[in-house]
This record gives structure tokens, sequence and C-alpha cells, in this order.
């Protein structure tokens, strides 16, 4: 089977429709349906129900789902492998936020060279959906993020629960004064702002990377939610404050990896992310079967 109609068919199963996937796939809405079409015809079943809202799928359909997963990441496995470097066992894709990467990951690729030099790596960054789509196509093996969704075929571990503190520093001349600025820390957080911070959310500065927030801060002064590891130099050196919170928050980071991953492989990767990160080294991929 072609691995293109593996591909389309996963791209209508999560966008919800034939026009969404066209759109992700940078192909006309016509081909798509050939692909699927021509897809149903080799299986001899029908996938999805199209209706005017969209797409869903069949119980053939849903049937099919983890095959399709399985033939792509087979795929893609099949292809990094041919080109392995020589002297290495294996092929190891990571994938983050880029938030994550500039403060905290970029440790675990020199560790993992040390520790486990005969994996070769390849480190990417993306957005949650795209690096959760990734695992489940086959061309990523790990991501490390805040807030992913529970996915089939997915094994989800918490690496480290971050204290967030709310920081605040003088507002610079010649600066708006902002009552708080609003970093985008993923799902978790939001939650927990609705739900305890209500007064917050409307905030007049938005930014989706904790690193630039930080450095928005440093420049104009202002309030917003920061791990307190990243913020506490500024502490010390009496450029800022920690506010008194009722309910302080917290920013779990997560790492998410396929269910039947290679534990020869998995084991190393997850080992390093929890010692870089200052946690217990003792997490096994076989924990995530349970």
């Amino acid at each position: 089977m072609d691995t293109e109609m593996a591909r389309t068919f996963l791209e209508v199963t999560a966008a919800g429709s034939f026009m969404a996937a066209a759109d992700r796939l940078h192909v006309t809405q016509s081909t798509v349906s050939t692909r699927i079409q021509q897809l149903e015809q080799q299986l001899g079943c029908r996938l999805f129900v199209r209706n005017k809202t969209g797409a869903t799928l069949t119980t053939a359909g849903l049937r099919f789902q983890r095959h399709a997963v399985a033939i792509l990441r087979l795929w893609e496995q099949a292809r990094q492998e041919a080109t392995l470097p020589t002297g290495h066992k294996a092929l190891l894709r990571i994938g983050s936020e880029a938030g994550l990467w500039n403060r905290l990951l970029h440790r675990w690729i020199p560790w993992m060279r040390r520790n486990a030099n005969d994996i070769a790596l390849r480190c990417d960054v993306g957005l949650p959906n795209g690096l959760l789509q990734g695992l489940q196509d086959g061309t990523l093996d790990v991501a490390v993020l805040y807030s992913p969704r529970a996915l089939p075929g997915l094994s989800i571990r918490l690496l480290l629960e971050e204290e967030l503190v709310l920081f605040r520093m003088p507002v610079a001349e010649g600066c708006l004064e902002e009552p708080y600025v609003h970093i985008d820390w993923g799902d978790d957080f939001r939650r927990n702002v609705r739900l305890h911070r209500p007064d917050v959310q409307s905030a007049p500065v938005s930014i989706g990377v904790g690193t630039l927030g930080l450095d928005y801060v440093k420049q104009c002064g202002g309030t917003g939610h920061f791990p307190r590891q990243l913020v506490q130099p500024l502490i010390d050196a009496g450029k800022g404050e920690i506010l008194p919170e009722a309910r302080p928050l917290s920013l779990p980071i997560y790492a998410a990896y396929p269910t039947d991953a290679d534990a020869t492989i998995i084991d190393p990767a997850l080992t390093g992310l929890k010692t870089i990160l200052g946690a217990p080294a003792n997490l096994s991929a076989a924990e995530g079967r349970d």
C-alpha cells in the first residue's frame, strides 16, 4: 500500500474533514478524496462517513487507524535506519518546544553523546500538536512538552513538575505598565489560571515562549508566572521579586513516546531527560506499558 494513502487517512482523522486535511498536506481536496477512495477500494470497506460538519471514522476506520500508524512508523524507521551512521546501533528522533530546548533540554544532547554514543540523534523543534502527530506517524520517537493530549498508542510520563512563581520587575522608563504578562505555558497552565486566577486571563500581552516572555519583562518590567529556576538569578541580584499567592501554580513537563517503543533506545533517552532535569533516573519505558 502507498504510504501516502495511510498518511492522508491519518490527516483526515486528525483534522476531521477532507478540506482541512488537504490544507495540512498542501494538496487539493480532490487529491485527498482520490487517495481515500483508492484506500477504501484496496481494503474493501468504507473508512469515513462524510457530512456537512466534516468526516468521521466508521467502525472499520477505527480498526484501521492503529494499523495506519504502524505502517507509517515502520516505513519511517526503515528509511532512517537505512542511512544510519557507521558505528551506531539505532537512531532516536526527539522533538520539543523551542522554549524547553533553550531553557533545559540543550543539556540532554551532550549527556546522550557521553552516555549512549551508539545511538544517533535527530533533534527537532515543533508545536505540541505537530509533535504528537510526529509520534503517531512515526517521524518522532520521543516528544517533550508541557501539556500532551492522551492519544491511542502513546505513553505519557511526568519528567518534572516545576514550581511556578508570580514574578515582578519594576516598570522600565518609557514602557507601558503591564499589570500582568500572560505566558502561555500550555493547556494545564491555562486550565489552572481559569480556575484559580481568572483575574489575569485578559492580559494585554500574551507570549507563547517562556524565555521570550521573560526577556520582555526584563526589558519593560511587569508581572508574570515563571519557573522559579528561570527567575532565581534575577531575584538573587535584587532585580525582581516574587509576589505571594494564595494558590501556588506548577508547571509539569512530560515525555510522550509510542507504547510499543524499543526500550533499549527509549530507556537511555528517558534516563538522560530525568538526569538533566534533576529528578531520579529510574524511569523505564516498560513502565509506560502498564
